[in-house]
C-alpha cells in the first residue's frame, strides 16, 4: 500500500556523498528523502526557512523510533491529527522497527495517507496544508491527508438565477464541486483527470468528462493545452481560458462559464468537456457555439412552446443590443427619408434645440450608460441597485432638460440597456458592449452602408471563428438540420433523442417516447 522499501536501523545508516544540502527551487528537489530523519528535517527547515506557520512536531513510535509531523498550522485539523496519527503511533508501545510497514497499512487509521518519496513532492505537500509524516530509517514520507478545509455553503448561484429548476451551484472548494458532479452523474463513466498548474501556486485541474461520449479529439487537445501551460501561478479560472482559447482577439467568448451544477452535468451528457479549477466557483465546459450563450438553464425546465417562444425573444432582443444604436444613427444621419414623415417631423422637433450631431450624442448616453452600469457593480450591494437605478433617471433626464441630448436618443439606449440584461450568459453582454462603440462609429462616418458591412464584419468572424476546432456558428453553419432543435426552436424532451453533433455517440434516448392519452394505461 504505501509502498516503503529498505529500512535501516541507525547503528547501519551511513551515506556518505549525500550531504543534505538541498536547493530551494528547480528540478534538483526531484531527488528521494535520506534515510535518516535528521537530514530530512534540516533539508525541510531549509525550504520553509522563515516561514512561521510551519510547526515540527517530533515524537517517538513506540518509544524507540524516532519520528516528526510537519504541518501549517493554520490548516492541519488538529482533532483528526491527534486521535487519528500522534495518539496510535505513541501508544504502538510494543512496535519493532522491522513492523512499522505493515503497522502503517494495517492500524493507521487514516483513510487518506499517500506515500511520498521526494523533496519536491514533500514540499508541495506541505505548502497545500497537507501534514507529512517523517519517520527515523526510512527514505519515504506519508502524507496524512488531515487537511482543514474552509467552504462556503452550497446555495443558489447568484449569477445564473432560476425560477424553476435546480438552486445548486459551485462554490470555491474543488472536492465539494467534483462531489456535487458524481451525485448528479452516478456512473463510472464520469471520468476526472487531474492536473497541476502553475509553478508556485500549483492550483488543482479536474478535466471532467463522460467516456463513450465525448468526442476523444476534443479530450484530447483540452489535455494538450492545459498541459503546455507554464506560469507562475494561476488563481482562477480566468488565467486559463486567454491560454487556452483558440482566438485570443476576438470579442466573442469560446469558451462558457457557468456556476450551476445542472448546466455543467447537461454538457457533460451532450459529449462537452468541463474544467474546474480549484478556488473559484466558475467552472469551463468546452467546444461551445454561440448558440450555447443564449440558452438558459430554465429553457430546458419549462414547456418547449413557453421556452421557444422566449427564445426566439432572446434571440430578437440580442440583436437589437447591438444593432439599434447604430441603426438609428445611420438612418437619422443619412438616410432620413426612410423614416416616416410624421415620425421623422418627432424627431426633428426633437433635435431642434441640440446642438450636438446624433452619432455624438449617442456615443455619450453609451459612456454616461456604461459609467453607471458599471458603478452599481463595484460598489456594495445594498447600494449598487439603487445608484444604478437613480443615475440613470437623472443623467437621462438631466441632459434631456439640459438640451445635451435629445429624447429618442434616451429611449434608444434604455431599450439597448434593457436588451442586453436579457442575455442569460453574462460573458457575452461584454462582446456586446464592446461591439457597440465600433458600430456607432462606423454608421455614424458611412450611414447605412457602414452599418451594413460592419454586420457582415461580424457575420464573418463567427463564420471563422472555432472553439477548439468546432465551428462556433454550429449547427447554423454548417449546417445540421438535426441540430436545430434546440438552436432555432427548443424541441420538446421526447423528440431529443439525439445529441449535438461535438459527442461521439448521437443516441441520448429511445426514439417513440411521444406521450398520448392512448398511451396511460399501457403497462
Amino acid at each position: 500500500m504505501f509502498g516503503f522499501k529498505g529500512f535501516r536501523r541507525r547503528r547501519q545508516r551511513k551515506n556518505p556523498g549525500r550531504d543534505p544540502i538541498i536547493p530551494s527551487t528547480g528540478e534538483d528537489l526531484q531527488v528521494d528523502l535520506y534515510f535518516e530523519l535528521e537530514k530530512n528535517h534540516r533539508a525541510i527547515k531549509d525550504l520553509f526557512d522563515r516561514c512561521y506557520d510551519i510547526t515540527f512536531r517530533p515524537f517517538r513510535i513506540g518509544k524507540q523510533i524516532e519520528a516528526e509531523i510537519v504541518f501549517i498550522e493554520s490548516l492541519a485539523d488538529f482533532d483528526e491529527l491527534n486521535d487519528h496519527a500522534l495518539a496510535p503511533l505513541m501508544k504502538a508501545s510494543l512496535i519493532q522497527p522491522e513492523e512499522i510497514e505493515q503497522y502503517l497499512r494495517e492500524e493507521l487509521p487514516v483513510v487518506s495517507a499517500k506515500p511520498i518519496r521526494t523533496f519536491d513532492e514533500c514540499a508541495r505537500q506541505v505548502a497545500a496544508g497537507e501534514p507529512v509524516l517523517f519517520i527515523d530509517g526510512w527514505n519515504r514520507a506519508l502524507n496524512l491527508g488531515l487537511v482543514k478545509r474552509e467552504k462556503r455553503a452550497v446555495n443558489d448561484p447568484e449569477s445564473e438565477p432560476v425560477i424553476r429548476g435546480p438552486k445548486e451551484g459551485f462554490i470555491e472548494s474543488l472536492e465539494t464541486n467534483t462531489a456535487l458532479l458524481r451525485r448528479r452523474i452516478q456512473s463510472p463513466q464520469l471520468k476526472m483527470e487531474e492536473i497541476r498548474l502553475g509553478r508556485y501556486t500549483q492550483t488543482r485541474v479536474i478535466v471532467a468528462y463522460m467516456e463513450g461520449i465525448v468526442d476523444e479529439d476534443v479530450r484530447d487537445e483540452v489535455k494538450r493545452r492545459l498541459k503546455r501551460i507554464d506560469i507562475d501561478g494561476v488563481l482562477d479560472s480566468g488565467y486559463i481560458e486567454e491560454l487556452i482559447e483558440d482566438n485570443p482577439f476576438s470579442p466573442f467568448p469560446q469558451i462558457h462559464f457557468t456556476e450551476r451544477v445542472d448546466t455543467v452535468c447537461a454538457s457533460l451528457l451532450s459529449g462537452k468537456v468541463a474544467i474546474l479549477t480549484d478556488g473559484t466557483p466558475d467552472v469551463m465546459t468546452v467546444p461551445v457555439s454561440l448558440a450555447t450563450f443564449l440558452q438558459a438553464a430554465e429553457d430546458y425546465y419549462m414547456r418547449s412552446i413557453y421556452s421557444t417562444a422566449v427564445r426566439w425573444l432572446r434571440y430578437l432582443l440580442f440583436f437589437l443590443s447591438i444593432a439599434a444604436p447604430s441603426f438609428y444613427v445611420a438612418t437619422i444621419s443619412f438616410h432620413p427619408e426612410a423614416v416616416p414623415t410624421e415620425q421623422l417631423f418627432t424627431f426633428a422637433a426633437a433635435r431642434e434645440q441640440i446642438p450636438l450631431p446624433t452619432i455624438v450624442e449617442m456615443m455619450l448616453m453609451e459612456i454616461a450608460y456604461e459609467a453607471v452600469r458599471e458603478a452599481g457593480l463595484r460598489l456594495p450591494k445594498i447600494i449598487g441597485s439603487a445608484v444604478t437605478i437613480v443615475g440613470a433617471l437623472i443623467v437621462g433626464e438631466a441632459a434631456v432638460t439640459a438640451g445635451i441630448v435629445s429624447a429618442p436618443v434616451v429611449i434608444i439606449v434604455a431599450i439597448t440597456g434593457i436588451s442586453s440584461f436579457t442575455v442569460p450568459r453574462y460573458v457575452l453582454g461584454f462582446s456586446m458592449r464592446i461591439l457597440r462603440f465600433p458600430l456607432l462609429i462606423i454608421s455614424g462616418t458611412l450611414g447605412m452602408v457602414g452599418f451594413s458591412l460592419a454586420m457582415i464584419a461580424i457575420v464573418i468572424h463567427l463564420a471563422s471563428l472555432r472553439s477548439f476546432g468546432k465551428p462556433y456558428l454550429e449547427p447554423i453553419g454548417p449546417l445540421r438540420p438535426q441540430g436545430l432543435k434546440d438552436v432555432l426552436i427548443r424541441a420538446p424532451w421526447w423528440k431529443m433523442d439525439t445529441r449535438p453533433a461535438e459527442s461521439s455517440n448521437a443516441i441520448r434516448q429511445a426514439p417513440d417516447q411521444k406521450p398520448g392519452p392512448e398511451r396511460g394505461g399501457e403497462g
